[in-house]
């Protein structure tokens, strides 16, 4: 008999992470007759928000509430897991700043296998669970085989694996609170500090033209304002580009940058490395320019295009801008 799989989910005062139906993919993905099953914690009326968008996902939804969990805390997080969970369970985590904190110590806690960064599921052969892991910022993937009948504790990477939102479930909160111990954790949340917008706050656009180490120059970020102008987007970059201060921090995009959650993203001259895609929420549509051919951009993008982009930028910018105008003069 295959263990049971559950997702560990977040929330931020009531609105649930992205990564949610994300994870309820991927404990489908492993076993699709296993019934989906989150934990989420909290308190008050946040974790019951919470729950309610679990529920149409979720068939089953572990409450656990607890003043102690008001804000997240690695650390008391991990008691939580190890003292509701079935002794062989599978639980699946977002390889995010709390889930590579977790992981790791509670799979040595349930005495269980550990993988992290999974960017997909191969397939489960009996107990055998194969996945495919990226190493290296991307440059080459590693294909794992990891036994899971006594259990497995595994960290997925945001963003790679999407979730089904056109299979509405109406599911089960089951308020497991009675079941904890006394809470204790060497941590104490101080306080939040929200980070400076900028002269451009990119968190508010639906599209955006983001530039990398392709763009070679400072002067040449002009070329990608021109193409943002005349799509009506922001324009923001990648890590080398805001280290080299040709654009403001606030522009950054990913793990030490800004996430951001655009419906469009055309990635100009960027490699997609691990630490940047970590940026991205809500499964944007991905749109990538790169005279690499092998760049892991690729590997998650919706269109692909092998070029250079100071030679092909221009060209797209002339072509949107005479769509534009015939589009206006249609109208007249």
């Amino acid at each position: 008999m295959m263990p049971r799989i559950f997702a560990y989910v977040r929330h931020y005062n009531g609105v649930l992470d992205d990564t949610a139906p994300e994870l309820a993919a991927v404990a489908k993905k492993i076993d699709p007759s296993s019934p989906l099953t989150s934990v989420i914690t909290g308190v008050d009326l946040e974790l019951e928000k919470a729950c309610d968008g679990l529920r149409s996902m979720y068939q089953e939804v572990w409450k656990i509430a607890s003043p102690a969990l008001e804000h997240v805390d690695p650390e008391l997080a991990a008691q939580v897991l190890r003292a509701v969970l079935p002794k062989d369970a599978v639980i699946v985590l977002a390889h995010d700043h709390v889930g590579i904190d977790v992981g790791p110590g509670l799979s040595i806690a349930l005495n269980t296998a550990y993988v992290a960064d999974v960017v997909s599921i191969d397939h489960l052969e009996r107990s055998t669970l194969q996945v495919v892991c990226q190493e290296f910022s991307g440059q080459f993937s590693s294909h794992l085989a990891c036994d899971i009948s006594s259990g497995a504790v595994i960290t997925v990477r945001p963003g790679a694996f999407k979730g089904n939102a056109n299979v509405p479930l109406c599911g089960t909160v089951i308020d497991k609170s009675l079941e904890l111990p006394p809470l204790h954790s060497r941590r104490k949340y101080l306080d939040t500090v929200r980070a400076v917008a900028g002269d451009v706050d990119i968190t508010k656009y639906s599209v955006l033209v983001s530039v990398g180490r392709g763009i070679q120059k400072q002067e040449n970020i002009a070329i990608a304002q021109e193409l943002a102008d005349v799509l009506g987007a922001a324009l923001s970059c990648s890590r080398p580009v805001a280290d080299a201060r040709w654009l403001d921090k606030s522009r950054q995009v990913g793990s030490s940058g800004k996430i951001v959650k655009p419906k469009v993203y055309l990635a100009c001259g960027i490699s997609g490395q691990f630490q940047h895609l970590a940026g991205l929420k809500g499964n944007p549509f991905i749109i990538a320019i790169n005279k690499n051919p092998k760049a892991p951009i690729f590997q998650v993008a919706d269109i692909g295009v092998v070029a250079d982009i100071l030679e092909f930028l221009p060209e797209l910018t002339n072509k949107v801008s005479e769509e534009h105008t015939a589009t206006a003069g249609a109208r007249h």
